[in-house]
């Protein structure tokens, strides 16, 4: 793969360039890459931040090295809100990764996921997605709580993903965001790439992207000393990465505890923003986790086909921040 500088890309350091157009790696594994020497700036090796000129060309002779990972069983407690011979519904707890992710080590890549802890408890999982994700159906992001469908045996899991892939699957999530919303309920139709600057960020912003359709329903307006919030029901007609997230930030109403997507990492008092004299463990308030729950899924069973419908409540940590705003 070669690429010709622009004028335009005068100026940016090579990894940074290389990050913007190779949409399915981040800047560190192309970093990698470079570091690999399976990149040549005019036919020589280069460094990451080599400062681009413009009229240079640059060719990607291959794809980084990355060590193979395996998921591993691990003690760990589990929610488990349903199980039979095929699949299981697991209520996951936000703080978690549902698989291995990128890291510098295979013991930091590795630990405390869910996919170990389901490891641990059934032995056997699926083989449809790979060593890395037995078992994986669908995902919830590391601070989204709530219910994940794992499939035990291959034909389970392949049933199961053409449902997902067909939206069969009636997925319901519980979301705080900041502010009022205009209306009671809407669709939100943009489609969904990744940031070309920013690459652990979703976008609507850009032509091109997935398709992406979430319903939001409100539950409730909150005019609290904190601010005005929305609690909102959501549904999600695709599941597209951090969909309910961005799709929600688009409309200037982040999801509370989503800095990511532009929610503040401390919510100041209305009084304190007025300069009226509160007391100094209440000027703010703060949650350290994404206010988005996966609260009730409904789909077919991959054997009997009998409709199945889940749900659980807001974890603990979520009804008490609500309960403060109230």
């Amino acid at each position: 793969m070669t690429f010709h500088i622009a004028a335009d890309d005068a100026g940016k350091r090579l990894d940074q360039f290389l990050a913007s157009q190779l949409s399915d790696l981040s800047r560190a594994r192309v970093q990698q890459l470079i570091g690999e020497n399976k990149v040549l700036v005019n036919g020589s090796e280069a460094k990451p931040s080599l400062r681009l000129r413009g009229g240079e060309e640059v060719a990607v002779l291959g794809t980084p090295a990355i060590a193979p990972l395996r998921a591993i069983a691990e003690d760990i407690p589990l929610d488990i809100v349903y199980e039979d011979d095929d699949l299981a519904v697991v209520n996951k707890p936000a703080g978690m990764m549902v698989h291995a992710g990128a890291g510098s080590t295979d013991d930091e890549r590795n630990r405390g996921t869910l996919v170990n802890a389901l490891l641990h408890r059934f032995n056997k999982l699926s083989g449809v997605g790979g060593d890395l994700r037995p078992g994986i159906v669908h995902r919830l992001d590391k601070e989204t709580s709530g219910l994940v469908v794992v499939a035990k045996n291959d034909i389970a899991h392949r049933k199961l993903a053409r449902q997902f892939a067909g939206r069969e699957v009636k997925k319901t999530y519980i979301a705080l965001v900041h502010g009022w919303l205009k209306q009671d309920s809407g669709t939100i139709n943009a489609a969904i790439s990744r940031d070309r600057i920013r690459r652990t960020r979703m976008t609507t912003r850009r032509l091109e992207g997935r398709e992406a359709i979430t319903h939001y329903r409100v539950r409730e307006r909150i005019n609290s000393r904190w601010g005005k919030f929305s609690l909102l029901d959501v549904n999600i007609d695709t599941g597209r990465t951090h969909q309910i997230r961005v799709h929600l930030a688009s409309l200037g109403h982040p999801v509370v505890g989503d800095s990511l997507y532009g929610a503040p990492r401390e919510i100041r008092s209305t009084d304190a923003a007025k300069g009226v004299r509160v007391a100094e463990k209440a000027e703010t308030l703060s949650l350290r986790r994404n206010f988005l729950h996966a609260a009730a899924i409904e789909f077919a069973h991959p054997g009997t086909r009998d409709r199945l419908a889940f749900s659980t409540p807001l974890p603990r940590e979520l009804r008490d921040f609500i309960a403060l705003l109230r």
